[in-house]
């Protein structure tokens, strides 16, 4: 597979496409994120797997967003997303609020195939009277009480229209690999394309490998590969380089306000170096 420009890849995610995002603890492409702020995306459907950070942040501050399907979108240490807070404050946000479980149960009933899957701890919490698409059943294999099946909660599959996300490295064939992050994999057997950015490109083939293959994802759910070196910074990439903390706290600071989050954007992703790598 033949690497594309990350303007490429930014230029491919139509606006109003639905794009999943794993957190920040599972290799976010934070590069493509910025691709897209570049790009002036509008009207993306964010998808956090499980949760959103970083890039959910500034594509939210950046006016790309219009709605985030998640159970939480948080800078971790560096506190509350405060971008993603002032503007559902200020209601320009249509949030789908959910648990860790139940995004990944909607995203593992599509990678499966199936129309729906069931879960349990969900009843009797307030989040079920903000999800119509969710629905409460009685359990047809339930044993009988008083008369009565235990009820169970049916959660619809959900097909992005993109998984994005970064990885160590792609093999010649297309395949790429993520090592232990499997939410990726996850993701990427539940959306209509994956886009991946990758630090390098490798000869070979990673599913030949005995120790490679298990942290690999299938050239089959790769749609596009981009070179994107330090491509998930601030995150952390496996061991590659750790989670840049002080970056993420002058960021937090910044973007308390639209004005310092404008200046933010001005340095950290219009700046001439991070146009001329595209």
């Amino acid at each position: 597979m033949t690497p594309m420009s990350l303007a490429a890849m930014a230029a491919s995610i139509p606006d109003g496409a639905m794009v999943a995002v794993p957190p920040d603890n599972s290799i976010p492409s934070v590069a493509l994120a910025k691709a897209l702020i570049r790009r002036r995306a509008r009207g993306l459907r964010l998808v956090g797997v499980p949760i959103s950070g970083f890039a959910t942040d500034i594509l939210i501050g950046a006016g790309c967003v219009a709605e985030v399907n998640t159970s939480a979108v948080t800078l971790g240490e560096a506190g509350f997303a405060p971008r993603f807070s002032a503007a559902l404050k200020a209601g320009t946000l249509v949030v789908r609020d959910a648990t860790c479980p139940a995004m990944h149960t909607m995203l593992q009933a599509a990678e499966k195939g199936v129309p729906f899957m069931p879960l349990r701890g969900l009843i009797g919490s307030d989040i079920l009277a903000n999800r119509p698409d969710w629905m409460v059943i009685e359990s047809p294999f339930g044993p009988l009480i008083g008369g009565s099946r235990e009820k169970i909660t049916l959660l619809p599959a959900l097909h992005p229209d993109v998984a994005v996300f970064h990885a160590v490295m792609a093999d010649s064939a297309g395949n790429v690999w993520v090592g232990r992050r499997r939410e990726c994999a996850t993701i990427a057997h539940a959306s209509q394309r994956s886009l991946v950015t990758v630090e390098r490109v490798v000869e070979g083939n990673f599913l030949e490998d005995e120790r490679l293959c298990p942290g690999a994802i299938n050239a089959t759910y790769i749609s596009g590969i981009a070179i994107a070196e330090r491509g998930a910074q601030p995150s952390a990439l496996l061991d590659e380089y750790g989670f840049d903390t002080d970056y993420v706290m002058a960021y937090a600071r910044a973007a308390k306000t639209e004005a310092g989050f404008a200046e933010w954007c001005a340095e950290h992703v219009f700046d001439n170096q991070a146009v001329a790598a595209e």
